[in-house]
């Protein structure tokens, strides 16, 4: 079986492209080096303003890249003529905040009223880690990035409120400082850590255990190292409960035509 990073050289258009026609339904981390990748968030246009004002209050997890029309599908800042209905390998469907459905096309569930975020994804910043000489372990075993639920609780806003959710990279001690030199550059797309060691200390009781994703190994000399995460908003809808919503699958990103470097800070 083929893994992400055999797709590493395709261009965002290639791989939408193969996404749309069914052909790839799995985690995207390691597909299209060096260009951003982006979670999604649908919601009704009457709980909008309270997302962007979540997303305001809370921009480490949930940096915000573009926002569709409501009713539309086209992510017109960061992918042009690409459709956020179709072009995202796996979805998750939302009823009160229960998850209902899981599929790879949602156009059937697509309403007039619906608005789409697309938020920064720390898969963007792993070109840099890897450039670094700084090892991504999912990536190298061909697995989704494990994500856990927290009890850093973000701030709220309007109806919406909920914890953080982060993903973890195991990071050899000595390089730690450079892992978060590394994606500290990245604002947009979560950046700096947001802990560093101690999983229990923000409420993770097993980190063989994640709540979305796959386990990696943390080997001898490494310590846990954990970056807000986009899959964030997902924990939301479980704690807010709206009627209906969108998202991505944990790990199955939007690939945007936008470079990672367009969002560096130098």
């Amino acid at each position: 079986m083929s893994k992400p990073s055999d797709y590493a050289k395709y261009s965002p258009q290639e791989v939408r492209k193969m996404i749309r026609a069914g052909e790839w339904d799995r985690p995207t981390s390691g597909m299209c080096e060096g260009f951003v990748q982006a979670n999604l968030v649908v919601l009704s246009k009457d709980l909008a303003y309270d997302f962007l004002v979540f997303a305001q209050r809370n921009p480490k997890p949930c940096p915000i890249l573009d926002v569709t029309e409501p009713g539309k599908t086209e992510p017109k800042l960061i992918a042009p003529g690409a459709d956020i209905a179709k072009d995202i390998p796996r979805y998750r469907i939302w009823k009160n905040g229960e998850l209902a459905d899981e599929v790879t096309d949602v156009t059937k569930y697509w309403r007039d009223d619906l608005v789409g975020f697309l938020t920064g994804c720390s898969f963007s910043f792993e070109g840099a880690l890897i450039q670094s000489n700084i090892s991504v372990r999912h990536i190298d075993c061909g697995c989704n990035v494990p994500m856990y639920i927290t009890n850093i609780q973000c701030e709220p806003a309007g109806r919406l409120k909920g914890p953080m959710v982060v993903s973890m990279r195991p990071i050899p001690a000595s390089l730690v400082p450079k892992a978060v030199l590394c994606t500290g550059r990245f604002p947009a797309v979560h950046g700096a850590p947001v802990h560093i060691g101690d999983p229990e200390a923000i409420g993770i009781k097993n980190i063989n255990k994640p709540d979305f994703g796959d386990s990696v190994e943390i080997k001898e000399g490494e310590l846990p190292v954990f970056w807000a995460c986009g899959v964030t908003p997902q924990a939301v809808i479980m704690a807010a409960k709206p009627d209906f919503a969108i998202t991505h699958a944990p790990g199955h990103m939007f690939i945007a035509d936008l470079k990672d470097n367009d969002y560096a800070v130098f």
